[in-house]
């Protein structure tokens, strides 16, 4: 299902919808398997006759002795959970306009991606054109969520074709349909795991075996179950792990990652785990959670994994005890089971969730970035990923502000244009600011050292004499006697002054005649500065998310009555837009918990192809969004920074299940899979009432 199996071009749409429907295409069906679990049984059809068993990868990891723990522990609790299908569904949707420039012999790209420079090296490879012939610029996208990641489609392909063949320009987009039907998708899951814990609750060991669905292909390889596996420890000390997945293809659209990338997954798993244990023993979830901690002093805690980047799964930094208690207190839990009485005695079933994580982000390999110094004193700087929503404009700039001393109004940032920057990756994995913001950070310092070295030279001090403040380069208290950027830049251009222009300008003025080249050993022209930052692993931020929920179980509908959420992304630049990309997450989390479901029938023919019955949140449903910081500082960069672009997406349906299983927890409902519609928790309630009897 969504395979590409026509491509009409037409002067307009109208035309090109009447042509589609003149094709005929001739299929010979053949049975389909769209259950990764049912995929890989021995008598399951095939997707691909040349690979038995559906099976596209097996992978297992180990940490410690899990065996031997596990024949000797007190308590051993088993448990199966799933994760049903979700789509990113971005406001926009994927689109590519293409034109080839007969005059410059360029194809020049503009395609709705997360990462331009990917595209732009695969289309120069696809039509044998130089890298510098082919140009790709991604406007200001509206939302990604990892939909528009790399070279996966074949409109990327065929719309720059059709525009190389046909010698016009071409643009294609898709509509609300195609992109249900098409576009890949992500979380399907199913997790058989048991946990070996001793009397106190604490975890002496934990397995997981789980299937993940990979769809029909492979086109990201196995990274997000690998992403599964590194980040179901979450926060907690398991010293004895043990986790292997097998990837099935089903006859179903592609996986690749969907905002969050398998930790949502991971998470659900082992904040399940948690109420498990807490259940077994009549402990509260929090505190079974206080007992497994990763202590702040234990950092750096190397899980022992090999992360999705090759490196280490080694959490640089956190604070994972105070994180839970500023959550528990913003969410009222000291007075919540008072109210929680009281409110049963009415007759009503409201329950506390909390759900703990842990993140990776800031993957590398690198991202670099241009800053340039104008005459005017205006500042232009340039990288090479792209936005989706998530202010890189703003934070970008305030990082090069701060380094050069000016005003950020004084900053321009470009992003995601192969015209103007073309070194990088793009924009997924929550790794912007780490990358990218550091590489500008890198890129500004080196400008700042060039004006301070002019500087010094002009009015002849040591460079350890100046300051740089409100965009000039100033004598360190004699503040009268300064120099703006913008007067450096011009310095800094040797042509505006080697053939003896006037100098208008006071750092023109100081210019002593020259007796030798213009350019100095080892200096370029210019107040401007390239920069790189290669992170050497990842970076772990963290958070803790809480719900109450009221459920009717009558009709099997959930309220969610508070939702406040704690976050640690290191060293904060711009809080606000923190707070924006937390608040965007936890929308997707609640739709991951409630709504937001792909659905195929045993055909593989797709029930979801409209809002009407893929289900996302509204503003009618996202209750208001507390959010509280701490900042524990990465020691792997710069800045100090972690990423935060997938944190409010990933506990959603953690936080949710705990909350619902503790509001019905006198029914004896226990929550295994997700998301819950009503249909299906009024399912869970009749279940157990009938168990009950």
């Amino acid at each position: 299902m969504g395979q590409t199996v026509a491509f009409v071009v037409a002067d307009d749409r109208y035309v090109a919808e009447d042509a589609l429907e003149a094709i005929e295409v001739e299929y010979d069906l053949l049975p389909a398997v769209v259950d990764p679990v049912e995929a890989l049984r021995e008598r399951a059809p095939r997707v691909h006759a040349g690979v038995p068993g559906n099976r596209a990868a097996y992978f297992p990891q180990r940490v410690g002795d899990p065996a031997s723990v596990f024949r000797g522990a007190p308590r051993v609790l088993r448990e199966q959970l799933r994760i049903e299908r979700s789509c990113g569904s971005p406001l926009e949707t994927r689109g590519v306009v293409a034109e080839w420039d007969e005059r410059g012999a360029t194809l020049r790209v503009w395609s709705s991606t997360q990462a331009p420079l990917p595209i732009k090296n695969g289309l120069a490879r696809i039509f044998g054109l130089p890298e510098f012939r082919v140009e790709v610029i991604a406007p200001d996208v509206g939302g990604g969520f990892g939909t528009k990641i790399m070279l996966f489609y074949p409109e990327e392909i065929l719309v720059p074709a059709a525009a190389l063949r046909l010698r016009r320009p071409v643009k294609w987009t898709e509509d609300r349909r195609e992109h249900l039907l098409a576009a890949n998708q992500e979380r399907g899951q199913v997790h058989d795991v048991e946990v070996a814990t001793d009397g106190d609750g604490r975890i002496l060991a934990l397995r997981d075996h789980f299937v993940h669905d990979t769809g029909a292909y492979t086109p990201y390889g196995i990274v997000v179950p690998l992403i599964t596996a590194t980040q179901l420890p979450g926060p907690y000390r398991l010293t004895h792990y043990e986790v292997a997945f097998e990837v099935a293809y089903t006859n179903t659209v592609s996986v690749t990652p969907y905002r969050g990338a398998g930790r949502p997954q991971g998470a659900f798993v082992m904040e399940r785990v948690i109420g498990l244990i807490a259940r077994d023993l009549g402990l509260e979830p929090a505190e079974v959670r206080r007992r497994n901690f990763i202590r702040p002093d234990e950092f750096p805690w190397d899980v022992g994994l090999t992360f999705q980047d090759g490196g280490p799964t080694r959490y640089d930094s956190g604070d994972y005890p105070a994180g839970l208690e500023m959550a528990l207190e913003m969410i009222g839990a000291g007075e919540f089971r008072a109210r929680q009485t009281e409110a049963r005695a009415r007759g009503r079933h409201i329950g506390l969730g909390v759900a703990c994580y842990v993140e990776g982000t800031g993957i590398g390999p690198y991202e670099g970035a241009h800053v340039r110094v104008e005459p005017s004193g205006k500042v232009f700087a340039a990288t090479g990923l792209t936005t989706q929503g998530q202010g890189h404009m703003t934070t970008f700039a305030q990082i090069v502000a701060d380094a050069l001393g000016c005003p950020v109004s004084d900053v321009s940032v470009v992003t995601g244009d192969t015209r103007r920057f073309n070194w990088g990756a793009g924009t997924y994995a929550s790794r912007a600011l780490v990358t990218s913001g550091n590489a500008m950070h890198v890129a500004a310092m080196k400008v700042r050292d060039k004006a301070l070295r002019l500087a010094a030279n002009l009015l002849e001090v040591s460079p350890d004499d100046l300051e740089v403040v409100e965009g000039t380069i100033r004598v360190k208290g004699a503040p009268s006697t300064a120099l703006g950027l913008g007067a450096l830049a011009t310095v800094a251009n040797p042509i505006r002054y080697a053939y003896g222009e006037e100098a208008s300008d006071a750092a023109l003025r100081l210019v002593k005649p020259r007796t030798g080249p213009v350019l100095a050993d080892g200096e370029e022209p210019g107040l401007e500065a390239v920069g790189y930052y290669a992170p050497p692993h990842s970076t772990f931020a963290s958070g803790c998310h809480a719900v109450v929920v009221d459920v009717d179980v009558a009709t099997g509908q959930v309220r969610l009555l508070r939702y406040v959420v704690q976050h640690d992304c290191g060293i904060l630049v711009n809080p606000t837009i923190v707070d924006g990309q937390i608040h965007g997450g936890v929308a997707q989390g609640i739709g991951g918990a409630l709504y937001e479901r792909i659905v195929y029938d045993a055909s593989g023919q797709p029930l979801t192809a409209t809002f009407m019955d893929f289900l996302i949140p509204t503003a009618m449903e996202v209750p208001d969004i507390e959010v509280g910081h701490l900042e524990t500082p990465s020691p792997l960069n710069p800045l100090g920074v972690k990423g935060v672009g997938e944190a409010g997406a990933i506990p959603g349906p953690a936080v949710v299940a705990e909350a619902i299983e503790d509001a019905l927890a006198p029914l004896g409902v226990r929550v295994r899979e997700m998301p819950l519609d009503p249909s299906r928790l009024r399912r869970l309630i009749d279940d157990a009432r009938r168990a009950r009897k």
